[in-house]
Formats: structure tokens, sequence, C-alpha cells
């Protein structure tokens, strides 16, 4: 069994930081050694018993009698029993069942008389190394005996008089409760003059007529068996005939001037006064020479009674009770004693000691009389036991000296006197033990500084180890300033400071072996507000904001709390807390108070304090916003060779928030005089965590920024240097590429500076060829950034690393990249070309890719040359042809010609290409495309035209494109309307180029379509218009109206007529009369001037746009013919909505429509005489 810590005189040490001390009850707990129990596993232990029942066990017959008792030991305790005494065998009781593995007893009353299991009970544990007992459990049945019949006589007394109703209910097990009803069960009301008196009896202190009633019953509630026994009702009558008069208070109950009264300690003084008297008296209380002890004291049934809870010496003396009314007092004196069943001062404590050594065990008990102490071991009384000389009893004290392994015994101290006894068990463990460390390993404490620091190492072992504290595992901690070496092992240190930080060791030692554990402790910054929340004077409808900026241990949590007036803050909308500041929308007078900012960490606090005043809004002159002042006391703490955290305080707002803080570094040792953008925190903050890099001279400010701009900076912190250390990475963007066959140059982006960690720093360049060295080559280089390699084979593929060293060691190790030697002009060509051709214009070539070593580089694909040589229709070529290349990327061994001229001899070569050029090319391939359809004609020209015939000459196609087998030729007529007429198609051999169209229709629009064909099908067409000669001698069915020479002379007598209606006009005007000839020709035009329809005869309009234009896209030739100004005119442009298009036959489908041209100055251009109208109309 594990002990305590100890003394070397083996007394209990109360500071052991494990709180190993047990507190014995004289109910039911018990003792025990709360250690770790894989401490325990293994180590011989007395009994303990650590379950027992009350001393007092008062049972329901209707339940099963239930006895504890538990133990604890190594080997674990085997259970008896003794009942009134003797030997209780459990085992020939088939009533009486042991649960398994403890000695509590279940006994089943059932169908029993329970009165057979009354009696007094102890249980005994015991081992091979002592024996526990339990108290003395007394068990006894519970009981609600009924009423005691009896005849009350009815009660009739005059108004005004004192009157007591007498309960007396049965004694029960335990007493009953007591409380007065009627026959509803309707509890009666009390009141100061009708009371309930702790004995149950009903007391008025005068009577009234409404307390006549034939229904006062007394009941009593049982607990234990929840039954109800009813006394008989009592019938009071209430007269009215000679009422008593007003009197002078008297005591009902107690009788006399003085009564006395005994309470035990630890219990509750009940005091009672009940009082008569008219008018109803009032009670008062007070104890004579002394106070009432108000913290412990209450008052009950409207003050008649005086309760005094867990009562102590101090309680005994004279209470007065005073009752008054108007017409006097009464007083009465209780004279309380208390006595005290005996009780604990220290009770014995388990011991485990080593051979030899000594022990003591005490029990120190008080009591009222003094108690008696007896000293038993392993439930024997000492006097009866074995006698064993290393023992010596005084009175409370038990003293062994020298004790031997084998004497482990437990030990009963039994204190007694006549209200009571307590008894305890403490073990002496006999134990050779060599150290343990209970603290568990490795915790980490954590104290603020400038605090105390307390390091716990709880320890075991037998004898008593010895305790010695180490720092860092190197320096040895002697009892002295600021250390403190408590006797229990802790370690404390008064005041901590960071300096402190770090890993302790304790080491437990005795003479049987040494243990030693770790423990660390953190020493953290204290928390403190940095900017206090403000008074602040604020008008209603305006917002309040208290700031509470914090500074704290980076390490730590913190929380924020804001309080109003020590409480929590309202629930309501408008307040909103941020991380360090309060925000009060739309202030009312209900606003004002006190507000206080807490910022809690698990370790510590700190707190301030502001007012706000609400005042009635008033007008504000505008605010100005302006940018923030820069920070002040730039502060650095937690300095590290990595990181440092700098602390600021906050510059004016002028009016618009910090949105952020800029903090900028200089490097004084690298780049003097420039200030680099290091980090930004959020606006609320004002503290950052810096990460540093080593070797490195730094001095820092911060910048405040809110939407005005950026502040002016702050004064620059103290330098901070960082120490060297080797490089944290090494050079970037490292490559190896071969610049000419036979290298390999290795470059990388050199590391700054700023990240070389320290001096001398060079780079070590590690190479070696990819899948072929095991070793790797090395140089170190020093100021430069490539490094070349000689010697290499051509294009092969090498690992490369560079890594970064300086003066205090390399860099991490460097990842490998693979970097390929320098290219060479490939060696060989590609084989086996053949070709394929798919039609007249497209061809596919294949072939026999080249091996990759030859390629001597990176492949990047293959380049084709090709070129016409001539056609298959020419002898030798006619000019020199163009030479073509397609590239094909990647390792390709096809691709495809487009674009080819068909009926022509190709030639083609292949070469295979790398970074470095192309290689030699493939043996010439020749190849030939087949026939296609031929191209247009070169031209198609309409000559000679006459009244009923026309001639056509054309040009051969430039690219026949294959043999050429002949023309055709499609013609259509085109009439007045743009109607087209009937297609008429004729071919011809290849030979011809000219034909004559007879039998025409003359002054007609004719289109001609023309195109050359091969075996493979007709080419484009050529497309060409043209009119035949007008017949000025024939009559035509249709008229020209303005070459009638009636017409024409009509016009001339008309414009004459008109002429002398002018010189009549300018005549009269010149005499300044009017004529007014120009309204009535106005209003009458005349009709013969309107020009003649061609069918009826009838006059309507006329328009030379539309029957002489020609069609669009013509013009008229001096020659006569009518030509289109481009050869490939389409028949789309005379249709109306829908495309022209050819018949499979070559016939056109579709007519003209008759669409009309919208641009009539194209008809200036005709060779045709103008209209009469026209010439008439000029004149005018």
């Amino acid at each position: 069994m594990i002990h305590p810590i100890m003394d070397r005189n083996r007394k209990w040490m109360p500071g052991f930081g494990a709180v190993l001390l047990i507190l014995l009850s004289h109910k039911t707990s018990a003792l025990e050694v709360p250690l770790d129990p894989k401490v325990l596993e293994g180590l011989p232990q007395p009994p303990t018993i650590t379950l027992q029942s009350p001393k007092d066990y008062i049972f329901d017959p209707r339940e099963n009698i239930v006895i504890h008792c538990e133990a604890k030991g190594k080997p674990h305790p085997s259970f008896s029993w003794t009942r009134n005494g003797t030997h209780f065998d459990v085992e020939k009781d088939s009533k009486v069942l042991v649960k398994p593995g403890s000695g509590t007893l279940v006994i089943d009353i059932s169908g029993e008389k329970a009165e057979a299991y009354e009696g007094t009970y102890q249980c005994t544990a015991h081992n091979e190394h002592g024996t526990a007992v339990s108290n003395n459990i007394v068990i006894r049945q519970s009981r609600s005996p009924l009423w005691s019949k009896e005849r009350n006589e009815p009660i009739v007394v005059q108004m005004g008089v004192s009157l007591v109703l007498q309960c007396r209910p049965p004694a029960g097990l335990p007493p009953p409760v007591i409380f007065w009803m009627d026959n509803n069960f309707q509890r009666l009301p009390l009141d100061k003059r009708v009371s309930q008196a702790l004995n149950g009896d009903l007391y008025f202190s005068n009577v009234l007529p409404e307390d006549s009633r034939p229904d006062y019953i007394c009941y009593a509630r049982f607990p234990h068996t929840q039954t109800i026994q009813q006394k008989q009702p009592i019938s009071v009558t209430v007269l009215n005939k000679s009422p008593m008069g007003e009197r002078r208070p008297g005591f009902m109950t107690p009788l006399g001037i003085t009564s006395t009264q005994m309470v035990l300690r630890g219990e509750t003084l009940e005091l009672e006064c009940i009082a008569d008297g008219l008018p109803t008296p009032e009670m008062s209380w007070q104890k004579d020479g002394g106070e009432l002890p108000s913290s412990r004291m209450s008052f009950h049934n409207f003050k008649k009674t005086l309760k005094i809870s867990d009562v102590n010496e101090a309680d005994a003396g004279d209470y007065r009770c005073t009752a008054t009314n108007s017409l006097g007092t009464a007083h009465h004196i209780i004279k309380v004693t208390v006595k005290a069943a005996p009780f604990w001062v220290s009770a014995p404590r388990n011991l485990i000691l080593a051979p030899n050594e000594t022990g003591i065990l005490t029990c120190r008990v008080s009591g009222e009389p003094k108690p008696k102490i007896s000293w038993f071991v392993n439930g024997i009384p000492l006097e009866n036991a074995p006698v064993d000389h290393s023992r010596k009893v005084d009175g409370d004290t038990v003293i062994l000296s020298n004790v031997q392994s084998g004497s482990s015994a437990v030990y009963q101290c039994n204190a007694s006197n006549e209200f009571g006894y307590l008894m305890a068990n403490a073990f002496v463990n006999v134990l050779a033990e060599a150290p343990r460390v209970l603290t568990p390993p490795n915790r980490v404490y954590q104290v603020i500084t400038n605090n105390p620091a307390l390091l716990h190492c709880a320890s075991f072992g037998s004898p008593i180890p010895t305790i010695t504290w180490f720092k860092d595992s190197q320096t040895s901690i002697k009892n002295g300033d600021p250390f403190v070496i408590h006797e229990n092992g802790t370690l404390e240190i008064h005041v901590a400071q960071p300096l402190n930080s770090g890993k302790y060791t304790c080491i437990a030692t005795n003479n049987l072996g040494i243990k030693e554990n770790h423990v660390y402790l953190e020493v953290k910054e204290p928390t403190r507000i940095l900017k206090q929340p403000e008074y602040k004077v604020v008008q209603k409808g305006m917002s309040a904001v208290f700031e509470c900026k914090v500074k704290h241990d980076p390490s730590l949590v913190p929380t924020m709390t804001w309080l109003k007036d020590d409480g929590e803050l309202p629930d309501d909308e408008r307040f909103d807390v941020d991380t360090d500041s309060l925000t009060i929308k739309d202030v009312t007078d209900g606003d004002e108070g006190t507000y206080t900012c807490i910022m809690n960490t698990t370790l510590d606090q700190d707190s301030a304090s502001a007012m706000l005043t609400v005042v009635e809004a008033t007008p504000t002159p505008a605010i100005v916003h302006e940018k923030p002042d820069p920070p002040t006391d730039l502060e650095l703490t937690d300095q590290t060779e990595r990181s440092v955290q700098l602390t600021w305080i906050p510059g004016d707002e002028h009016n618009s928030p910090t949105q952020k803080f800029l903090i900028q570094y200089e490097d004084l040792l690298h780049q003097p005089g420039v200030w680099i953008n290091l980090t930004e925190v959020a606006g609320t903050s004002t503290t950052a965590q810096l990460n540093l890099s080593p070797h490195v001279y730094y001095s820092f400010r911060v910048l405040a920024v809110n939407h005005v701009g950026y502040s002016q900076p702050s004064q620059p912190s103290s330098q901070y240097r960082t120490n060297p250390a080797a490089p944290d990475e090494n050079p970037s963007d490292v490559q190896g590429v071969g610049a000419e066959p036979g290298n390999l140059v290795i470059s990388w982006t050199p590391l700054t500076g700023f990240q070389s960690n320290g001096p001398n720093l060079e780079y070590k360049v590690q190479w070696r060829q990819k899948d072929v060295d095991n070793e790797w080559s090395s140089e170190t280089v020093a100021n430069v950034s490539q490094f070349v390699v000689s010697g290499t084979p051509t294009y092969v593929p090498y690992e490369i690393k560079v890594q970064a060293v300086n003066y205090y060691g390399s860099g991490p190790e460097p990842e490998v990249v693979i970097g390929y030697s320098g290219e060479d002009l490939p060696l060989s060509a590609p084989e086996s070309v053949q070709v394929m051709v798919h039609n007249s214009t497209l061809a596919e070539v294949h072939w026999e890719p080249v091996s990759f070593p030859s390629v001597r580089g990176k492949l990047q694909g293959y380049k084709v040359y090709y070129h016409r040589e001539r056609g298959l229709h020419e002898t030798e070529g006619e000019t020199e042809q163009q030479e073509q290349v397609l590239t094909f990327s990647g390792n390709r061994s096809e691709g495809r010609l487009p674009g080819l001229q068909p009926y022509s001899l190709y030639n083609l070569s292949i070469r295979v290409l790398n970074s470095k050029g192309e290689g030699p090319p493939s043996p010439s391939k020749t190849f030939e495309t087949p026939e296609g359809v031929p191209g247009p004609p070169s031209f198609l020209n309409v000559i000679n035209p006459s009244l009923d015939s026309l001639t056509l000459e054309w040009g051969p196609p430039m690219n026949n494109n294959g043999r050429l087998a002949g023309y055709t030729l499609k013609y259509q007529p085109v009439n007045n309307t743009n109607e087209l007429g009937p297609v008429k198609v004729m071919t011809f051999l290849a030979n011809e180029t000219t034909t004559t169209l007879g039998n025409l229709n003359s002054s007609m629009l004719y289109k001609f379509y023309l195109s050359a064909k091969t075996i493979k099908g007709s080419g484009p067409i050529i497309t060409e218009e043209a009119l035949t000669v007008m017949d000025t001698a024939v009559p035509s069915r249709q008229v020209d109206i303005a070459t009638q020479g009636w017409f024409i002379g009509l016009m001339c007598a008309i414009a004459l007529l008109i002429l002398v209606l002018l010189i009549v006009c300018f005549i009269k005007r010149n005499k300044g009369g009017k004529y007014p000839v120009k309204e009535k020709e106005d209003a009458h035009q005349d009709p013969e001037i309107q020009p003649m329809k061609e069918d009826d005869g009838t006059f309507g309009e006329y328009s030379d746009t539309e029957d002489h234009k020609p069609l669009k896209g013509s013009r008229t030739p001096s020659n006569g013919t009518v030509r289109r100004d481009e050869s490939d005119d389409s028949l789309v442009d005379y249709g109306e909505g829908g495309d022209g298009q050819f018949n499979e036959d070559g016939s056109f489908i579709g007519q003209y429509s008759g669409k009309k041209e919208k641009d009539t100055h194209e008809g200036n251009e005709s060779s045709e005489a103008p209209s009469p109208v026209n010439a008439m109309n000029s004149f005018v």
C-alpha cells in the first residue's frame, strides 16, 4: 500500500500535493490511500473498509435489509460478521445472501418476522496482513403504530381565552411528522395567533368565534412506511356571551420563568416560546451576554421558534424570549447547555514503514464529557493481543519502534462517551520499496511572470525517498532564494521570470534505488490592457465606442468580457462586442453607467473601466477625417532566434478607424536604408508575432492605415540582431542544359544576402549521369550562378543538385533535378518513306522514325520538304517551283500533305529535327497526283453583235489539272422584266475556242455560262452578258412612244405654247398687273403631257430607269455590246429570295423575277437617245 510523504520521524505531512489525507467519518466514509492504482499493483496491503452502513439503520419491513460492508486490500480480504457480539453464521441462514467480492449482506425478510433480524451487527475484513472492523451497526425496524382509541369531549370556551388542542401521537420509529387538517383534508391555517408547537399540539393565543368547528384533526405521517394515522376529531365551540377582555402576555409553553435545554455539538438547537394574551403578542429573541449567530440562525412559526444549526460550544448560554402586546411584556429564559459526542481532532492515518523504522499512530478526539480511548489491533483489544515489545501505548498515541517485516497490522481506535462513539481503522504496512515518482512525466506548468511557480514531485518509496532537483539536467537546485524545496518534494520559485522557463528534473532516492522525472516550466507574459476605455460623453442617438486593446502572451487564448455596472451587458443588438472594442449604437439614457472590459486567459486577467454619460443631442460640427498619427512606444518581447513579438501603442485615428498596420523592417547588415514590407495586421491589433531570418540586423517600424491614407512611419524600434545559422533554403530554378555538344551548364537563381543566413555563402554543385554513375561528382563555387561540366556524352540525362552552404553549415538536402548534356545534329535520316495519294490535292506520307540515340538531342519532330516538278502533261517543268515545308512535331511516323496541284509530279524528302538543327535528308521520293476538274476558262468575250447573232470567244484554263476534254456553254435570254428564258446547252471540243450563235432575238439581253471539263468533270463557270442589235426598220411589237413622230410634234407645240405664255406673263408683270395662269396651271394639269402606256394607249407613269437601264453589273461599250464587269457574276443577282443553281445535267434552275434597280443614276450611261419627256423637262 502506498503511504503519504512523511518526515524522517514518520509524521504525516499535511502539505503533500497529492492530497493524501482521508477523513474518517462516524457515518459511512473510510480511510484510503488515494495513490496511482498502477503503483498499488503488486504491493501487499492490509484491509481497509471502503463502505459501511450507517451506525443507526432503520429498515422498512416491506423491503429487504441491506447491510453494506466493502473493503480493499492485497490480497483481497475475506469477510465475517457478528450479531449482538457473537459470530453470525450467514451461510446457515437461507434468508441471508452475501454479495460476491464483498461482505455486504442482503436479508430477505418476506414471509418472516422482521423483528428477528433486529440487533447490533459488525463486519470484519481480514487478509494475511491484518484485520479491519466496521462500526457497530444497529438494525431496527421502522414502526407506525395506531392511535389509541379515545373519545374527545367537545370543548366550549368563551371568546378571547387561550386554548391548547393536544395531539400526542403514538411513538413511531422514526418519529412521525405532525400536521392538523379538517375532514376535507385541508390544512388548518396558521398565523401568529394560531400555531403548531414542536410537539404537535395546536396553540391558540386567544380564540375567536371563527375558530368554532367540529373537525380539528391531528394527523401523524410516518416517513419510512409512508403511512398516515389520524386522531379522533376535536370539536371546539367559541361563545360570545361574556367574552374575556384584553390582558397582558403570558407563556403557555414553556411554563415558568426559566427552563433548561441540552443540545449536542453539531446538531440543530430548537428553542420554542408560545404566549397567550389579547391582543395577540409579538415574539422576540435575544441571548443574554452575547449575540445570536446570524449566519446559522433562523426564525420559524411566526418567530415562536428559534433554530440554530451546527451548534458548537459557544452557543451555550441563556436565551431570552419576550412576548409583547399593548398591555405589557412577558419574559422567559431558556438555559442551553452544549454536550458533545466524540468528534475527531486528528484521526489515525495509515502508515507505511520500512524495516527498522519507527512510526506513530495518533487518535486525537474531543467531546463533552471527555471520551475514553481504547486501542485494538486486528480487532482485538491491545491488552488481549500478543505482547509486542516494539509497541508502546500512551493514551491517544501508539508508538511503533524498529518495526520488522511481517509485522503489518490494522489498528483500531475507539473513542466513546455517553452520547456516542467513534471508531477508526489505520493500518501499519511494513514494506521495502524502491522510489517511484507519482507526478506524471513531462507535465507542463504554466505561470505568469512575477508569480510563484510550484513544480510537484510526488513520490513513493519505503524508506521515504530524498528529493533533489536539477534545471536543464545540469544545474543542481539548492534551497534558497529564489528556490524553495518543500518537505513533500515540491519545488517553489517565489517570483518566476522568463529565464526560469525550461526543463526541470526531480530525482527520488532511497537505499533501494533511484528514480527521476522531468517536468517543464513555461513563464508567460502577463495580460495587460494597453489602451483602456475612456470616459465618454455621448449625445442621445449617437454611438459610443469603448476601446480596450490588450497585450497578452501569444501562447495563451484570451477571452474578452464586457460588463455594465458589474453585471452582464443588456441583451440588445445595439451592443456590438468586437475583438478589442465595445460599440453602443443609438445611445439612450438607460445606457449610462460604468463599463468594464475584462481580459481573461487561463492564467491571469486584467480589467479596466470607464463611465458613459448620455446628454441631449446638440448640433455637432462637421467631422474632419485625417490620416492617423504614427504608432508609438515600439517594444520587442519574446525574443527568440527566429521570432520576436512587436508591441506598439496606436496613434490618434482622427475620426477614421484604423484599417490595418503595416510592419516594415530595415536590414542594417545587407540593405541599410531600405525599408521592406514584412507583414500586415488588423487595425484592431497592437501586437504582431514576427518571423525572422538568421544573420540579420533588424530594425522595425509601423505605419497605420485608414481610409484617408498611411500615417507617417513610427520611430524605429531598437535593433535586434539574429545569430547566424545554416541556410534554410537552397537556390531555386536549378536547371541543367547543354550549351554545346560535350558540356552541361548547371544554372540556378542565387540566394540573396538576406537568405544566406550567415557569412561565406557558397554553392555545392553535384551531378551524376542518371542510371549510370553511383557516385556524385561535386564542386563548391561562390559568387556565381552557373557551373559548366565539360566532357559529357552527347545529350544524356544527368541528376543535378545545388545546395547552399555557409560558415555555419549546409542548407536542407536539395531536390534532384534532371538535366541533359549538350545536343548535336542528328546522325541518320528517316527510312522506308512511302506516299499514299488520297485524291488529286491530298497525299499521306509515311516513314520509319529514326532511333533515339541517333537523334542526339531532344526530338522536336520531322520536316517534310516537297515541291512540284512539273505537270504530267508537260515534258519539262515550265518554271522553277518553290519548295514547300511541313513540320510534324513529336515522335511522328506519318503526315498529310494538303493543297497539292492535280495531275502533277512531286518530289519529297524528310529530315529529323532536334533543338540543335536538322539531320540528313531521306532519299528523295516522287509521286504523282491524279487528274482533277480544270480551272475556269481564262476569258470569255462577246464580239460582232448583230440583230440575231452573237460571236463568243474564250481562252483555255490556266490550270487544266488533267487532259482537257472540252467545254460546256449554256445561255438564256433575259426579257425586259428580268425574267429568264429557257436554257440552251452546247458542247465543244478541247481545241475549239470560238463559236457564233444565230437565230437570236434582236435587242435581247443574253447571259452566257462557260466551263471547261476533264474526265473528272466540269470546272468552275465563267459568265458574260450581251445584247443583240436593235432593229429600227422593222415594226416591233414593243413601240417606244418617245420615237414616234406625232408625239414629237405634239411635244414641240406644247413647248411653243408655254413659251408664248411666259412672254405674255413677263410683259404683264412689267406693267404691274398679275396674270393667274400659273395658279390655273397648278390646279389643272394638262393630261396631254402625260406619257402613254405601252399596252392600252392610255397615259401612265413612265420610267426610263426600268425599261432601258442595263442589268446590274453591266455597262455599254463603244461597240454597242453589253458586258458584265465581273466574269464570275452569278444568276443569283436576278433572283428574288432563292439562289440560282444548276441541275445535274447543267441546266439552270430559276428565272428572272423582275428585280428593280434602285440606283437610277446608272441609267445615264445608256447609249440610247433620251426621251422627249426628259428633254422637255430640262427645257422648262
